[in-house]
């Protein structure tokens, strides 16, 4: 293998913004911030999520935020800064720069992921029921 999944990780860590738990903490609420969780379904039911963050599992990520896909979710045409997380920042480092290659100028993604954030004291909810 030329290139594993940590050097991957390393490489877009280096390149994407990433912020604190503490900012994103003080994002929340904000109207300019949008949280997307990158998590899948299963994590999210099991273990929760930020409240108001739009589940955008990583596998379906590029179809979510291009326009032209029939999949898109509006919030990647929001104009907002796009706060991405998952369990522990690597699929969001990987995430966040992927959004970036596809034109997106206001990605950032969380250190340490939503464990950081529960870790402390975040506030989470369950996930509320609506498709996916």
């Amino acid at each position: 293998m030329k290139k594993g999944f940590k050097q991957m990780v390393a490489e877009a860590s280096g390149e994407v913004q990433t912020w604190t738990v503490s900012e994103a903490m003080a994002a929340l609420g904000r109207p300019d911030v949008a949280f997307v969780d990158l998590r899948e379904p299963d994590e999210r039911a099991r273990d929760g999520m930020i409240p108001g963050a739009e589940p955008a599992p990583r596998g379906m990520l590029e179809f979510y935020a291009d326009p032209e896909s029939p999949y898109h979710k509006p919030v990647f045409a929001s104009g907002k800064t796009l706060l991405l997380y998952c369990a522990s920042a690597g699929r969001s480092a990987l995430a966040a720069r992927t959004l970036e290659e596809m034109g997106l100028e206001k990605v950032a993604h969380v250190a340490g992921g939503f464990r950081a954030w529960v870790a402390a004291n975040g506030p989470a909810e369950k996930e509320p029921s609506r498709p996916v």
